[in-house]
Formats: C-alpha cells, sequence, structure tokens
C-alpha cells in the first residue's frame, strides 16, 4: 500500500523531506553512545533484559567487525538475516550501518526455494538465523551462503556459532555514504522476479526523523515492536524513530494478543506500530475495568478498519493515526477530523486515479445508501504526477522500478477513487499482490502449486476483502471435464504442500465453470476481484471456505454469506463489498 492517511491535524514533512540528523547511520551510533545524555539512556529492551545505547553501540561493533571481515570487500556487503525479533536483529542494523553495509530481512512465512531465491537475488554473502528457522532452509542448505547460527536468544545459549565469533568490539573506524544500502526490504516477489526496496541510510534516517516528528518521539518515549522486523513497519516506525530520538524500544519475538498489554505495562511503552489485524485481534480478547491504565500514548499503523479503530482508542486510551503506508513512500495523503468514514482525505492535486494508460477516470457515483454505482467506470489505480519521492528503487529489477516510475510518475500498484469532493477513498491493490494479517506476498507461487493440484487444469489466485483488515486469499479453479470437486481430499492434499504456509492457503475456493477469460485465454483477475464471494455474481458457480480453525473446506452457504456481509457492515467495510 502507498497511502498515507491521519486520524487527528499532526504535522510532518512529506515522505523523504524531513531534515537530516546526522552524517550517516554511523555517525548517529557513535553519537548516541558518546552523548552523556543518550548513552546511558535504554535503547533496547527485551523480556527483561535492556541494552543502552551505549552498550547497542559496543554490540553493534562486534557485528561490525564480524561483518567487516565475512563479506566481500568489492561488491555488495549484504546480510541476511532469518530471525525473530530479538536484539540480535538490530545489533546486525547497527553492525551494517557501521562499515556501510545492508541488512536483508528474510520473510519467514517464506520457505526453501523461495528463500533462496530471496537471498541469492540481493546478493547476500552472509546468513544469520536461529535454530527455529532452520527447518525453514533445510532443503537448500547446501546453496546457501556461509550460515552463522545464533543461540543467545534462546532458552538454551550453548552451542551458539555467532558467540565465539564476537571478539573484537572496537569501532571499524569506516565512513559510510549516506547513499549506502542500509536495508532491502522486500514487499512482494515470486521465483522469477522478487522485489527488494531499496534503503539507503538517508532514507532510514530521513523517515526515522519524519516518523519521530510526526509521533512527537524524543528521548524519554518507549516504542514497542512485535511486528517483524522484516516488515518496513517495524523498521520505520518502530524501530528508526527511536534511533533518531535516543530513545528505547521493547521487542517481542512476534505479536501475541494475550502479551500485548502486560509487555505495554511492563516496557513502559509510549508508541506502538501496527500492520493488519492486531488491533482486532486486541479487541477480542476479554475487556477489563483497567485496561485504559497503560502508558500507551499513541499507535502507528494501516488497514484498520473505523470500529475497530475507534473501539481499540476508546479502551486502551490510545490516539490512534491508521495510516495507509508503504515501503516505497511514494504517496503521503493526510485525513482531516470531519472527513468522511472511510476517505484518506483530499488528495495533492499530483495525486489522481487513472485508467491502465494513464488517463484520468471520473468520479465515483453513490445511491442513496451510499453504494458504488460505477466501479468499472471510476476504480483505478492511485498516482503520483509529481515523482515517486523518497522510492530509491528495488534492488536488481530495473523492470519493475521502471514500471512503478512510469512517465516520471509514481504508480502505486493499489486501487481507488475519488468521490465528487475530492475525497480519495482505497479499494483494494492489484490482485497480482494479497495483503494478508499485514504481510504482502504475490499470488504466483501459490498458483503454481495450485495447478498441480487434483483435478485441476486452470487456476487464479487474488485477494478479496477481508471484512475486518487487508485481504483474504482466495482461489478460481478449473477442474478437468467430468472431475468433481473433493473437498477433503483437496484439502489434505493442499496441506502436504510445504511451499504454501497457512497465510498463503485459500480462505475461499470457487469452482469456475466459465471464467472470465481475454482473447489469449487468460482469466481476468479483476472481474474475479470484483466477484468476490457473492452469490449474485458468481452464478452457480460452487464456493468453498475454510476458516482459520477448520480441518477442511465446506460449502460457502447463503447463512455464511449473509452473516459475512453483516460483519462488514458493523466493521464500516461495506464499501469494500460493493465494490
Amino acid at each position: 500500500m502507498t497511502l498515507v492517511s491521519y486520524s487527528s491535524e499532526r504535522t510532518a514533512p512529506a515522505p523523504g523531506l524531513a531534515p537530516l540528523v546526522a552524517p550517516n547511520a554511523a555517525a548517529l551510533l557513535r553519537a548516541n553512545a558518546s552523548d552523556p545524555e543518550t548513552a546511558s539512556c535504554v535503547a533496547i529492551r527485551f523480556g527483561e533484559r535492556s541494552w543502552t545505547h551505549g552498550e547497542f553501540y559496543a554490540e553493534s561493533c562486534k557485528l561490525a567487525r564480524l561483518f567487516d571481515k565475512r563479506l566481500p570487500k568489492d561488491g555488495p556487503r549484504h546480510v541476511a538475516v532469518l530471525l525473530d525479533n530479538t536484539p540480535d536483529y538490530l545489533f546486525a542494523f547497527g553492525g551494517a550501518a557501521l562499515i556501510g553495509a545492508a541488512v536483508v530481512g528474510l520473510n519467514h512465512t517464506r520457505r526453501d526455494e523461495h528463500l533462496l531465491v530471496d537471498i541469492a537475488h540481493t546478493d547476500c554473502s552472509l546468513l544469520l538465523v536461529e535454530p527455529k528457522h532452520l527447518a525453514l532452509i533445510e532443503t537448500v542448505r547446501d546453496s546457501l551462503p556461509p550460515t552463522i547460527v545464533t543461540h543467545r536468544f534462546e532458552d538454551d545459549p550453548s552451542g551458539c556459532e555467532l558467540t565465539p565469533l564476537l571478539t573484537d568490539g572496537t569501532d571499524p573506524g569506516h565512513e559510510p555514504s549516506l547513499d549506502d544500502i542500509w536495508a532491502l526490504i522486500f514487499t512482494s516477489g515470486t521465483s522469477a522476479a522478487p522485489k527488494a526496496v531499496i534503503c539507503t541510510q538517508r532514507r532510514l534516517l530521513v523517515t526515522g526523523k519524519r516518523m519521530a516528528m510526526l509521533l512527537d518521539i524524543n528521548a524519554g518515549d518507549c516504542g514497542y515492536i512485535c511486528m517483524p522486523l522484516f516488515h518496513s513497519n517495524a523498521i520505520q516506525v518502530g524501530w528508526a524513530p527511536s534511533l533518531v530520538a535516543g530513545c528505547a524500544v521493547g521487542l517481542a519475538r512476534k505479536f501475541s494478543a494475550s502479551g500485548w498489554l502486560p509487555d505495554i505495562r511492563r516496557y513502559g511503552a509510549t508508541y506502538f506500530n501496527y500492520t493488519g489485524k492486531p488491533l482486532a485481534y486486541l479487541n477480542a480478547t476479554p475487556e477489563k475495568s483497567d485496561d485504559a491504565i497503560n502508558t500507551l500514548r499513541v499507535a502507528f499503523g494501516n488497514e484498520g478498519s473505523p470500529n475497530v479503530v475507534d473501539s481499540f482508542a476508546r479502551r486502551f486510551g490510545v490516539e490512534v493515526l491508521d495510516a495507509y503506508g508503504a515501503t516505497e513512500g511514494g504517496i503521503a495523503v493526510n485525513r482531516r477530523a470531519g472527513d468522511p468514514p472511510g476517505a484518506l482525505g483530499i488528495p495533492p492535486e499530483s495525486v489522481i486515479v487513472v485508467s491502465d494508460d494513464g488517463v484520468a477516470l471520473p468520479r465515483a457515483k453513490f445511491d442513496e445508501n451510499g453504494r458504488l454505482l460505477n466501479p468499472t467506470q471510476c476504480v483505478g489505480e492511485i498516482v503520483n504526477t509529481a515523482g515517486s519521492g523518497p522510492f530509491e528503487g528495488y534492488y536488481g529489477n530495473t523492470e519493475a522500478t521502471s514500471a512503478t516510475t512510469r512517465n516520471g510518475w509514481y504508480w502505486s500498484g493499489d486501487l481507488g477513487y475519488t468521490d465528487e469532493a475530492g475525497f480519495l477513498y482505497f479499494a483494494g491493490r492489484n490482485a497480482d499482490w494479497i495483503r494478508v494479517d499485514g504481510e504482502n506476498f504475490p499470488a504466483a507461487p501459490i498458483e503454481e502449486a495450485l495447478r498441480s493440484g487434483p483435478g485441476v487444469v486452470l487456476c487464479a489466485v487474488y485477494g478479496v476483502p477481508d471484512d475486518q483488515a487487508g485481504d483474504q486469499v482466495m482461489a478460481g479453479l478449473v477442474l478437468a471435464e467430468g472431475v468433481d470437486f473433493d473437498a477433503i481430499a483437496f484439502t489434505a492434499w493442499l496441506d502436504s504442500i510445504s511451499s504454501i504456509g497457512p497465510k498463503w492457503r485459500p480462505r475461499y475456493l470457487r469452482i469456475m465453470k466459465e471464467p472470465p477469460t481475454t482473447g489469449t485465454n487468460k482469466i481476468v483477475k479483476r472481474a474475479l476481484t470484483h466477484d468476490k464471494i457473492r452469490s449474485d455474481r458468481c452464478g452457480s458457480d460452487a464456493i468453498y471456505v475454510r476458516g482459520r480453525d477448520d480441518s477442511s473446506y465446506r460449502n460457502f452457504t447463503m447463512a455464511d454469506e449473509a452473516a459475512l456481509h453483516d460483519s462488514f457492515v458493523v466493521n464500516q467495510r461495506d464499501r469494500f463489498w460493493e465494490l
């Protein structure tokens, strides 16, 4: 996603325009460690342990020395990291900063050959991994770069391969350039064309400063990071502002609805970053009379429905800035108090909605019940005709970079429409990319796997709106003539496919009799996305559903459809139902 909207009157410079706080990231780490006002202040909290900015710098120096020895002197100096949210992840960022190297965060919802492609595509010469994720790379270990297994934050740290290598804690003394790549953050990727957004030291320092200004973060604050550190939200919204402000972050290995509030209180967290459904999951926990007695004052994230955001803000006494943000950062649209429900705000004149060939589309029209009447005419891609802002390109993928910046514009890949008053609305995303629980992934690898499913001749995988936030995966299947769909057998086969993780498994299946196709017999995904799981659009095609806790697919009934529609209405996302 690419749009940024805010639920209050907070202001900050446009993306990419915040002032620099240091000559480079290495200088910032050194300054934080030498300034008496920040050196003794906590930088990282993890469970009952903590590290000051001085200690963070010392640990970063150890990693920097190791990286300096193990990475090539010439060419890309990239370290792949396959860890949960542990201090080693941030120490790796610190070490990379000191020598002008880059951290490549690997998505641990991917595995085997998909991770191998990500590592190879980003030219990584070293891999840092923890024991719990070794199974993800088991079948490709022989093809990986040199690998170091860290046990430092396991229950049993004995046998750690990393600890004996951290013998030299002196600063290597490099002076990196602001243009050195500091992170490569995947937004999506397929086995043929992974996409990793380039984030230089300049980009992350400027973004960190912008977010610190927007959230009013200073040295006395503490962030709480439970979103995965391979995601841009955790790095750019959670950690980077703390580095710029000289404050702390508390780490959780992963998000836990039951552990969230205890962690907020234990760490004394004052700001929190999220993406996807965490607010909905937190609202679903048993409510207690003292929920609002906590240190948190602001939360920043995306994809929270208005109803969920309002309920969360009231219950926990927190200001929520629900945003539509992206790793690329090419568009910003501020939401103001009093804007229509669901609107992202009135965009700058340069931000418009266009057809595939760049022609501005007409305004949306609604009936007396607020239902969108002309989605096929008014819904198109959201672009910024003024340029790409802080976006620095996709690493090793000039074709994707050119497509995103063609005509000198920034093409978001997101769909939207504008109403007669000029308010912009988000209408989903390009059907080739799907976002579930705050994580982006491509449809292509899922399609590739499903094509070998029992009786499957053709398939199309696409995202359909979730009733609370983001998408759910849906697959349209065309079966061989004379083959009847066997839900139990198909489920057993799908669960046996190790390359498809739980989030990639389709929530819905549509058994298509006559799929919409182009003149070249390609399935038209936009038509399927429009049909969703609605019986009035899918005709006689059978729809199956598999809930989070269901052991098998089952028929999606009219009662299921009615209940789902009611949930869209309750969560104020019924416009997505109508698109």
